[in-house]
């Protein structure tokens, strides 16, 4: 590849990526709009579906003040989301677990609009396809360490 259409392409995810990442927060607000929930409560929900932590750690996975975080479990509780319960392991422990059934029924939204993202990868061949889950998984690290940087002022 010649270092001219290399370089051009190059810049060509500085300008994607701005568009992707303001089309998934405004799916993700539209999403959580139609739940009745805020954003980050929506995403907190991705988080607590895979198994029950305590309000702690939901304020350490979201960077959230301890006190910001009671309050977004809260609203979850309040919207039958999610249940607070005792720590069978250490009764001192109450752990924020997701309620199966409400999470199905996000599931079950999430499924009907995911539907119409399979064929965006159907037609791609298997070494495309495992490109772009690389480079998705990437991207996850690379914005977690990013959200580290960033709430530790190191910017």
């Amino acid at each position: 590849m010649s270092g001219n259409v290399r370089s051009r392409l190059l810049d060509e995810p500085a300008v994607v990526s701005g568009r992707y990442m303001a089309a998934y927060a405004l799916f993700n607000q539209a999403l959580a709009d139609r739940l009745g929930l805020h954003p980050t409560d929506l995403q907190c929900l991705n988080l607590l579906e895979r198994e029950p932590v305590t309000t702690g750690r939901v304020a350490e996975l979201t960077g959230l003040t301890t006190g910001s975080a009671t309050r977004l479990v809260d609203r979850l509780e309040k919207a039958g989301y999610v249940v607070r319960e005792r720590d069978a392991a250490d009764r001192r422990r109450v752990l924020v677990a997701a309620v199966p059934e409400r999470i199905a029924e996000f599931g079950r939204m999430w499924e009907r609009l995911g539907g119409d993202w399979m064929p965006l990868f159907e037609d791609l061949p298997d070494a495309e396809l495992a490109v772009i889950v690389r480079h998705m998984r990437r991207t996850v690290e690379f914005g977690a360490e990013q959200v580290t940087r960033l709430r530790e002022g190191r910017v």
